[in-house]
């Protein structure tokens, strides 16, 4: 075997042992006990996953209900951003009750702490705070109020700390003049960071009179190694940030199984353990099941819309729907549940996956959906908008209803007129976005999600229709083998 073959071999057994599902729970087992060593010593703040990673390290018997949303991207070196689609303003108030937070990330291999939570965090506190400031200056002292920048002093230099200082006015004023409220805060908000390597944990004033800023203490749950790997003598490989990325690795295995069967996953031995995932896995038990009546029912509503338009998952929409609501169904399986098969109230739109999905997205998705949407909304029904994730297909459609049918009050303007071209713009859009946000903060459509609502909203009806239909309008022949029978959907013209 050459230098080159054995170099190939040894890169693909580190790959290998790095995607082991032994390895990887026992890390994230060992990571959470530092986490839950943070939280014994700060009992009072509530312990917050950052999802998705965060949730692999937090026990859900400890943690709050809460979950935390900022993302590493919008701390990357030069794409530094205040993020209005991920304002993450509902944790404010549990700041506000608690006096702090604990907020849970990891990493992996190269870094002490994830960029969401050296710079992400740093950023939205210091937004946060100036924000406030400008929106209440009236009421509060000026001169007290820190709005400076705080980063972890050796992983942001000090000349991206400058890059990044000098955008966040211009962040803060996007952020007061939005649709979103923002609590008064009593104190700024100040990031403070523990990784496993921090020797001496921060103490904080318990007593009102003596604080000065709410902590939000960053934990970045995973040490520091050395190529991502160290061994341990009690039989695995230590995985740095052994959450991140989970769908390579856990064979279908949730943070929530792996909480409730922790022990019984940490005993079993590394040869029976993909064998006791796929049990548990694949268990009608441990497997969302299909509710039964609308008394465990409980779609997200928009708040701003008075619930008239609500969001779901596909797989919480239960077999017999009350006679006030009406379902909107995307889903990539073949047919809707026998069920809901062919109900006057469930419109089943199959979605494809890929780029195909966004292209049918926006010639069938919305095109079929604004239609229906109306109808149940003029029949005074609540409309539920639901998809396998309930965060991304769901709201581009609920993003598109609320636009089209509802003043910026939030009161239904029962219309469907594609002659209000040139009267809806992006900001509309951007609000009603705000909207779904604000009572849906896991809530992430996609840029593509995103583009292809503007298009639909704000592009002119014919850019809306394939090439075929735009000839046949024209009245030009058709091409032979292009010829089809389908009618152009009135909704469409």
């Amino acid at each position: 075997m050459g230098n080159k073959d054995g170099v190939s071999l040894a890169f693909s057994e580190l790959r290998k042992e790095s995607q082991d599902l032994y390895n990887r729970i026992h890390s994230i087992a060992e990571d959470a006990a530092f986490v839950d060593q943070v939280y014994r010593s700060y009992p009072r703040l509530p312990l917050v996953p950052n999802m998705r990673c965060g949730a692999w390290y937090t026990d859900p018997d400890t943690a709050s209900n809460e979950r935390a949303y900022f993302k590493s991207t919008d701390g990357h070196t030069g794409n530094w951003s205040f993020n209005l689609r991920r304002p993450n303003l509902h944790v404010l108030p549990l700041i506000c009750a608690h006096a702090g937070l604990l907020l849970v990330d990891s990493t992996r291999a190269g870094k002490r702490m994830p960029d969401a939570l050296s710079k992400t965090v740093p950023i939205w506190c210091a937004v946060i705070n100036r924000a406030v400031l400008k929106i209440d200056a009236t009421n509060m002292n000026v001169d007290a109020w820190n709005t400076k920048l705080y980063t972890p002093p050796g992983l942001v230099s000090a000349q991206e700390h400058d890059q990044i200082e000098q955008k966040l006015d211009g962040w803060a004023d996007d952020l007061a003049a939005s649709f979103y409220v923002l609590p008064k805060l009593q104190y700024p908000l100040r990031p403070i960071w523990i990784t496993p390597s921090t020797t001496i944990f921060p103490k904080f004033p318990g007593a009102d009179a003596e604080r000065r800023f709410y902590p939000i203490i960053c934990i970045s749950a995973s040490k520091q190694v050395l190529d991502g790997m160290e061994r341990r003598i009690t039989g695995f490989a230590y995985i740095q940030g052994s959450g991140d990325d989970h769908e390579l690795w856990s064979m279908g295995l949730a943070p929530a199984q792996f909480w409730k069967h922790k022990r019984t996953l940490l005993n079993a031995n590394r040869n029976e353990l993909p064998t006791l995932v796929h049990a548990l896995t694949s268990s009608p038990n441990t497997r969302s099941a299909r509710t039964n009546s609308d008394a465990s029912f409980h779609p997200t509503p928009i708040h701003h819309v008075h619930g008239k338009l609500s969001i779901s998952t596909t797989h919480d929409i239960p077999s017999s729907l009350d006679d006030e609501i009406a379902v909107v169904y995307l889903t990539s399986a073949d047919q809707a549940p026998p069920a809901l098969k062919d109900h006057s109230r469930v419109l089943y739109i199959q979605t494809p996956q890929g780029k195909k999905g966004q292209h049918h997205f926006l010639r069938s998705i919305l095109p079929q959906a604004m239609p229906f949407i109306l109808l149940h909304l003029q029949n005074t029904r609540r409309i539920c908008i639901a998809c396998e994730t309930g965060t991304d297909t769901s709201i581009g459609v609920a993003l598109a209803a609320l636009t089209k049918f509802f003043h910026d009050s939030g009161e239904f303007c029962d219309e469907y007129e594609y002659e209000l071209e040139g009267v809806l713009s992006k900001d509309d859009i951007k609000t009603r976005l705000h909207w779904i946000i604000t009572s849906c903060p896991e809530a992430n459509p996609s840029r593509t999600t995103l583009k292809r609502v503007n298009e639909f909203l704000l592009s002119p009806p014919e850019f809306l229709l394939s090439p075929q239909k735009l000839l046949s309008l024209s009245g030009a022949p058709t091409p032979p083998h292009e010829r089809k029978t389908t009618s152009i959907p009135k909704t469409v013209l």
